[in-house]
């Protein structure tokens, strides 16, 4: 059966770090580009890393650039990101998703109708 995780998330204080954990099971996890999107109360979705499934092309959307890391570990079925210097804009539930998708950028800014989600972490930076 097709699943997908997210962990990690928790309070921590502005300028801080974490790092979330998504693992997939019940597909072909390498055959997926994967994607770090998040929601803040009120606000749209956005996405904020992702990655390819095989040649490890990254996109940072602005906001975060600098900041987080995306990274994957194929053998393990697992995407990891990484959040440094955390800012209080950053709070938001955090999903992960899979997408068979080719170009990152694009996977980013506008997921796919199919995308695999899962049902996401909480983030929260306080000031």
């Amino acid at each position: 059966q097709l699943w997908i995780a997210e962990s990690g998330g928790r309070l921590v204080q502005s300028g801080g770090s974490l790092t979330l954990s998504c693992v997939g099971r019940g597909f072909n996890f390498d055959y997926y580009a994967i994607g770090w999107y998040r929601q803040a109360p009120g606000k749209e979705r956005e996405g904020v890393a992702c990655i390819s499934a095989s040649t490890r092309d990254t996109y940072y959307a602005d906001s975060v650039k600098g900041r987080f890391t995306i990274s994957r570990d194929n053998d393990k079925n697992i995407v990891t990101l990484q959040m440094d210097n955390l800012r209080p804009e950053d709070t938001g539930l955090y999903y992960c998703s899979a997408q068979r998708f080719t170009f990152v950028e694009p996977m980013c800014n506008s997921p796919r109708h199919d995308a695999k989600w899962g049902q996401g972490t909480q983030v929260t930076v306080s000031s």
